[in-house]
């Protein structure tokens, strides 16, 4: 949204992202449709922008069954409350227009279930989004975020629907080392409780959360092999490849 994104020229960014589902459903890919933001946290400071985005969205690709709406990337700063007033007044702006797209609903403390300010998923498990076909998101990064939000993760899976829409293997800026290990263990979590999830990030930026090496994405490919991938992306290539690494009905 900031961040020299959509405020800078909705109608390009409305026009790429329209261009992106069209590419991604062709290849029969899912796509995460996601208002991204981090500052200002609050996302009702761009509730205004936010229902024009999403109307032009889901009035193009409201047929569509391979989407999700993610309204709000990681609140920061801000109540749950105020993120759940937030949903309670975008979510209708989109079911009235599309009544079946699955919504994502960030939580607070950067997708953390709060866990990052001090808090866990009771207020969200307590005080729920009133709306259906939605589901709430939790991000972590394996070196940063260790068993509290692991724990956090298990227990808010057992009483809501629970999308891990972000992760990484490295810090929680997505760089340093990588901790294959706690990765794996949310992976195995994931599986068992049938979170679906989606790595970050698929580029080929200098962090060692980019999965690509630099100047990878300066090509044509094709990409065989792991002969571009940095060390992390070796290693989501191996999870991907894994069926015991998904969940299953």
């Amino acid at each position: 949204m900031q961040e020299d994104g959509y405020e800078t020229d909705p109608q390009k960014f409305t026009d790429l992202v329209h261009s992106l589902i069209e590419q991604a459903t062709v290849r029969g890919m899912y796509v995460i449709v996601d208002w991204h933001m981090l500052d200002p946290g609050d996302p009702n400071y761009n509730l205004a922008k936010a229902k024009t985005f999403f109307t032009a969205i889901a009035g193009r690709h409201k047929g569509k069954n391979n989407l999700f709406y993610e309204i709000a990337n990681e609140p920061n700063g801000v109540s749950w409350a105020k993120v759940k007033t937030y949903a309670e007044q975008i979510i209708p702006v989109i079911r009235n227009i599309d009544p079946n797209t699955p919504v994502l609903v960030g939580t607070r403390a950067w997708s953390s279930f709060g866990v990052s300010d001090g808090a866990d998923e009771s207020e969200v498990v307590d005080n729920q989004v009133n709306a259906s076909n939605i589901m709430y998101t939790f991000h972590f990064y394996a070196y940063s975020h260790r068993e509290e939000y692991l724990n956090t993760l298990s227990r808010a899976a057992d009483r809501i629907p629970v999308f891990v829409t972000e992760f990484g293997t490295q810090n929680y800026a997505g760089e340093g080392s990588n901790d294959f290990t706690m990765s794996q263990k949310y992976l195995d979590l994931m599986a068992a409780k049938k979170i679906s999830w989606t790595n970050w990030n698929f580029s080929d930026d200098d962090r060692t959360g980019a999965v690509f090496k630099p100047g990878t994405c300066d090509g044509n490919g094709p990409w065989t092999g792991t002969s571009s991938l940095k060390p992390a992306g070796v290693w989501m290539r191996d999870r991907v490849r894994s069926a015991d690494d998904f969940p299953t009905a």
